[in-house]
């Protein structure tokens, strides 16, 4: 595989649970299908904050990981997020994802205790090394409070197969000087209501929570950019962050699950300790999909 081949809109999968926590099998391989042939993305981000990945066990994580890729087949690109605090279980994944032929794996800065910039970077190089194949760093601070440098990027990429970053953070100035000191290297912006200016700073691709939904939206934003074209690119992703003010003010995860909801998709629950999603939300819900997303 080339790194070429990694660019582009990849949705961050959302996981369906039934009212038990379970996970629910056939709507899992919806919520796919519905992000491959409606919202034609170029890729899944499988395992990641939106999957509510950190709420399930390792043998959850694996059929979630094995569903998606029965279900996408090779139709797009797969990247598996297997970024744990137990590095066991890090590495015991990546094999995993490894096995069933993804694209690349991601893996999270390691969070709660305040590792050291060297423990961080042993924490990637004993993944990565573990396994053949390709991995891209998931740093997002303001969820892990771990900040990477340019220059701690920079020795973090002298592994040859640590081949980018998921940069979710508002540090555009940071983002800039990634991408003019390793050009290389693929970035991919992380926060779908910045993606504009991350586009304008000439990311590889982005890697969203709201491509489950808008998924249209935020190609066209990336390739209206990508050809110059500012103005246009700016009304669309007004209208998204319209769309992502009104998502967050209602609650994230049980919002995009009802949208979906809405649109024939199985999309389930949430898993605790997230609630149940009331009906007060549910019509809130409902006005945003009139308005934003019926006639997508």
């Amino acid at each position: 595989m080339k790194k070429q081949e990694l660019k582009g809109i990849f949705s961050a999968l959302l996981t369906s649970f039934d009212e038990k926590g379970n996970i629910n099998e056939n709507g899992v391989r919806q919520i796919i299908r519905h992000n491959i042939d409606k919202m034609k993305v170029d890729g899944l981000y499988v395992g990641g904050s939106t999957g509510e990945n950190f709420l399930i066990s390792t043998e959850e994580k694996k059929r979630i990981f094995k569903i998606a890729k029965e279900e996408a087949k090779n139709h797009i690109k797969l990247i598996a997020q297997v970024g744990s605090l137990n590095i066991n279980e890090s590495i015991e994944l990546a094999k995993y994802v490894t096995d069933l032929g993804y694209d690349a794996i991601s893996a999270v800065t390691p969070f709660y205790y305040k590792f050291s910039f060297e423990e961080i970077k042993d924490y990637y190089n004993t993944i990565i090394n573990s396994v053949d194949n390709y991995l891209i760093i998931y740093s997002i601070p303001f969820l892990t409070g771990v900040n990477i440098s340019v220059e701690q990027f920079g020795e973090l990429f002298e592994n040859e197969r640590i081949i980018g970053v998921k940069f979710t953070a508002a540090d555009f100035y940071l983002l800039e000087r990634l991408r003019k000191s390793y050009p290389e290297h693929l970035i991919f912006a992380g926060f779908d209501e910045m993606m504009l200016p991350a586009t304008v700073l000439n990311v590889d691709g982005a890697i969203g929570s709201t491509f489950n939904v808008n998924g249209i939206r935020a190609r066209q934003i990336f390739e209206l950019a990508k050809q110059g074209k500012i103005d246009e690119a700016f009304k669309i992703q007004n209208v998204t962050n319209d769309l992502i003010t009104d998502i967050l003010g209602n609650g994230l995860y049980p919002t995009l699950k009802y949208l979906l909801q809405l649109q024939g998709i199985d999309a389930g629950y949430c898993k605790k300790p997230m609630s149940v999603i009331t009906e007060g939300q549910k019509e809130k819900a409902k006005i945003m999909y009139e308005k934003y997303l019926k006639d997508i």
